[in-house]
């Protein structure tokens, strides 16, 4: 790492000799030392995944900012980034404690001083951060913004099962919440919404409008998640085990599916992930309402050559969760040539082309079971979707997500070096 980088008014960025980027600007010449922020860093998920493929393949010095760490429940690889442990904050999500997290996040001063720029990695709370570190250019990597204000698939099937106090405690809380939320958006120069299903959150609620959205897609390791050819009777079902993932959905269309499958007895379902603390009172809900079925197994924690394994050796696999905002668990069973059936919601329909590369299925378990069916007893129909998956997972690698991600940095940075009224206000809000 360069011992005293340049900062953004000291490159080269105009000119005859300076570099260009594809989009015709010029690009800014050294290394830039981006700040990201993101509350939490404890689990091996989507999130955890995108922080370290952006550390590790930015052509930029990244520190990565949070207020939680627990290095030996999530990614190995993050030991070799610079990871800066601020105040805790709690992961748990009791009205109470989130209002208590947001207010710990909203009055955390980070220490930025030789930063170019904040990228908060957002997923609803880490975006008040910005309320209090100004005089920096924010921008916005949104996984999702709050599920519970912005999502109103996901905010239904968590009131669903509420008492008559909670939900009109969630309604105002949201209703302050958003307000609140609003204003921390206005500071972001560009926001990058993981899919097509989170930027119309953005725009239904009002975070920022369409000419300062730009749509990245994160992808896989597709040096990791190759095709195989290998298959057992198994439906696998990777990913996060958690209420959002309905993963009692699979379980009953698993059911149904024996029901009519060839050979009943000697189908499978293994349900793989990761859990964490709050999730455990959903695991044991899941392993009751499997009891007694020895088909339908549960493998908790599992290390990614474990997870590859699993994918390498199924029949197919299933995607359940209700609203996804992406689906990297789609992408990867495509990568391994192995056909994925999509609940039809959120992202899963950005990436599978119905019939093709993958099969979507109502959010019912007669569908998700007709569907299974299907890969089962339709000549020709599995093979034709495992060859075409490697070619449609290839359009979503980590590399081009990251180098992406890297020139709208520069062109913005750019952008802003170069106008004075854009640099005299970040200094009169940084007084």
């Amino acid at each position: 790492m360069p011992t005293d980088p340049l900062r953004v008014s000291d490159r080269k960025t105009t000119g005859a000799g300076a570099p260009k980027s594809p989009g015709g600007k010029p690009s800014i010449v050294g290394k830039l030392r981006i700040a990201i922020y993101y509350p939490w860093v404890y689990l091996t998920s989507g999130a955890e995944r995108t922080l370290l493929e952006v550390a590790r393949r930015s052509r930029h010095e990244v520190t990565i900012f949070t207020s939680r760490y627990e290095p030996e429940a999530t990614f190995p690889g993050l030991r070799d980034v610079d990871v800066r442990v601020l105040d805790s904050v709690s992961v748990h999500r009791s009205p109470l404690q989130v209002a208590r997290s947001g207010l710990r996040i909203f009055t955390r001063r980070i220490d930025l001083r030789g930063f170019d720029a904040l990228l908060v990695v957002c997923e609803g709370l880490g975006d008040l951060v910005v309320l209090r570190n100004l005089g920096i250019p924010a921008f916005n990597l949104c996984l999702t913004p709050l599920r519970i204000v912005f999502d109103p698939v996901y905010r239904a099937n968590h009131l669903a099962n509420r008492s008559a106090f909670e939900r009109l405690l969630i309604r105002a809380g949201s209703v302050v919440f958003r307000w609140i939320d609003r204003l921390a958006w206005r500071r972001y120069r560009m926001v990058f919404p993981i899919s097509a299903e989170v930027k119309r959150r953005i725009e239904a609620g009002g975070l920022a409008p369409a000419h300062r959205l730009r749509i990245l897609h994160p992808g896989v390791d597709l040096e990791a998640f190759v095709p195989s050819t290998e298959s057992d009777r198994t439906f696998f079902v990777p990913g996060r085990i958690m209420w959002t993932k309905n993963l009692e959905l699979a379980i009953e269309a698993f059911r149904r599916f024996r029901e009519r499958a060839p050979e009943p007895a000697s189908w499978r379902l293994r349900i793989a992930g990761i859990v964490d603390r709050k999730s455990e009172p959903y695991l044991e809900k899941l392993r009751e309402l499997a009891r007694g079925d020895d088909a339908i197994e549960f493998c908790v924690h599992p290390d990614d050559e474990q997870m590859r394994s699993f994918y390498r050796t199924c029949f197919a696999t299933l995607f359940t969760a209700f609203n996804e905002d992406w689906g990297l668990v789609v992408i990867e069973a495509m990568a391994t040539g192995k056909p994925c059936v999509a609940l039809d919601r959120g992202g899963p329909r950005e990436i599978v082309r119905h019939g093709q590369d993958g099969l979507l299925a109502e959010p019912d378990a007669e569908a998700f079971a007709g569907a299974m069916l299907r890969l089962v007893t339709e000549p020709g129909l599995r093979d034709r979707i495992a060859e075409a998956g490697p070619a449609s997972a290839a359009r979503f690698g980590w590399q081009p997500f990251v180098d992406t991600l890297d020139r709208a940095l520069e062109e913005s940075l750019h952008d802003g070096a170069s106008d004075p009224a854009r640099r005299r206000q970040e200094k009169e809000a940084a007084v």
